[in-house]
């Protein structure tokens, strides 16, 4: 059993015949994701990196059985694309985009309710359960496979728990990129649920950032509902009030918005609250011990 995604999986790519689409799907078959095809309208009947290429997503599910699909698609198109893989019946949707317009992902947010899939993103890294799939921008070769699952709203801290959570001895079941933009599709109490029912995860590692209510309304979930210890870090507690920071654009709008408030939030909740990065490895290995 995996979260989301795992050997089994059958990933399309939009965008496929892009830049980003190509790099990122040879990185992905690399890695032995199985990638069985991908959209780029125009396109259709041709043949990129040794797999089919499909004018829509309809044709591409139809044709080769896909679950799962990523997306490169540029923002002014992103919202569109969403919608068209829900409506496909792709199960998980994967938004790598980032820039998409907040009054187009109202609408994509008002579509997938509507619908039985999930979206992880946009403007996120991905998801990769470690040895089985790949699917987003991840450097793969960190992630080695282990009982440890992480949910993240920042890529470059993903990569850097995963180190460090390898480096201690463990390894990742599943790692949730979920994004940092102001709507996303699962938030970090939803992740933090898929790795509670998860039986292959025995600890989670909840990383987040300034700004917003996701991460307190995973804690206070977690306080009532908890059955794995749960690691956790908050970025930019040297953040000024009311500035914009970060890739996310988070703003701090008051007092629970900042990190120290989330953290002490977090604290109460149970989560074992570490003040950096670097000690997220270390904690991981001192809970499971």
């Amino acid at each position: 059993m995996a979260v989301l995604v795992n050997k089994d999986s059958k990933i399309i790519v939009q965008g496929f015949t892009g830049n980003e689409g190509t790099f990122h799907a040879e990185q992905m078959i690399a890695y032995g994701t199985q990638v069985v095809g991908g959209v780029t309208p125009g396109k259709g009947g041709q043949t990129h990196l040794d797999k089919p290429v499909f004018n829509t997503v309809k044709e591409a599910v139809e044709e080769t059985g896909a679950d799962v699909s990523i997306i490169f698609v540029p923002p002014a198109f992103a919202a569109d694309a969403i919608m068209e893989a829900a409506e496909a019946g792709i199960k998980v949707i994967i938004c790598i985009t980032e820039g998409i317009p907040v009054a187009d992902m109202v609408k994509v947010q008002n579509y997938i309710d509507q619908r039985d899939c999930t979206l992880i993103g946009p403007n996120c890294p991905g998801v990769i359960t470690s040895e089985e799939a790949k699917v987003g921008i991840m450097p793969g070769f960190i992630f080695k496979k282990g009982r440890v699952g992480i949910v993240s709203k920042s890529g470059t801290l993903t990569y850097e728990a995963a180190d460090q959570v390898v480096k201690a001895g463990h390894g990742i079941s599943t790692a949730i990129g979920i994004g940092g933009d102001p709507i996303i599709g699962t938030t970090t109490k939803e992740a933090v649920q898929l790795f509670m029912d998860d039986d292959d995860t025995d600890c989670i590692v909840m990383i987040g950032e300034i700004g917003g209510q996701l991460e307190a309304e995973a804690a206070k979930w977690i306080k009532e509902n908890s059955k794995k210890p749960v690691v956790g870090f908050i970025a930019g507690q040297t953040a000024p009030k009311g500035r914009t920071m970060g890739h996310a654009g988070a703003i701090v709008g008051g007092k629970d918005d900042t990190a120290q408030a989330k953290m002490e939030i977090m604290r109460e909740c149970g989560i074992h609250v570490v003040d950096s990065p670097a000690d997220i490895g270390r904690k991981v290995a001192e809970v499971l011990s």
